[in-house]
Order: structure tokens, then sequence, then C-alpha cells
């Protein structure tokens, strides 16, 4: 069973930055796709961002130049980091590897003045 761990959300104004953080334990011995997807009150939850398990990336309009997904040497650790954030940005944050039908819990980001 592989089990996601999301961490990072809270509260920001306008202009600043959050950087979430996935973490994915169980039963993989690969490196694997890894995404991000939001989800606003009232809205469809919607793609944020990916990564493919060779490193490519893809963003949602939405987020491009302002947002980056990464990994790090742990290999099935994934990160976004958000920068100039804008008020739109503000929903449920939740990570996924589609591999293992796996979603995060879901953290939630604010962004208000």
């Amino acid at each position: 069973q592989v089990q996601l761990v999301v961490s990072g959300g809270g509260l920001v104004q306008p202009g600043g930055s959050l950087r979430l953080s996935c973490a994915a334990s169980g039963s993989i011995f690969r490196i694997i796709a890894m995404g991000w997807y939001r989800q606003s009150p009232g809205k469809q939850r919607e793609f944020v961002a990916s990564i493919s398990g060779g490193g490519s990336t893809n963003y949602a309009d939405s987020v491009k130049g302002r947002f980056t997904i990464s990994r790090d040497g742990a290999k099935n650790t994934v990160y976004l980091q958000m920068n100039s954030l804008k008020p739109e940005d503000t929903a449920v944050y939740y990570c996924n590897a589609p591999l293992y039908d796996s979603w995060g819990q879901g953290t939630q980001v604010a962004v208000s003045s």
C-alpha cells in the first residue's frame, strides 16, 4: 500500500511564497510520476503540475512561471514551490501518484490580504 503525506500548506499574503511537500512511502521501488492538483470550494479538482519518472514537467497555464514542481534525492519526495501567489490560488492542494492510484490527504493553501 502506497501512502502520500503532504505538508507545507498555510496562509500567505498575495505575492508571497509557499512550498508544498509530498512524500510517498510504501512498496515503491522506482522513481514514479507524481503530480499536484487543487480544488476550491464549489469547483472541480484541477490539474496544477506534474513530474514524470524521467523528470519532465508539466504545468497548468494558470501557474506557469510561478510554480515549480521538483523532486529531491529521496526519489519519491516531490515539492511544489509556489511563488507570486494570487488569491485565486486559494484551494486545497492534493498530491497524487497515478501509478498506485494514491492521493495525499490534501493541504489548505489560502492566499489573502
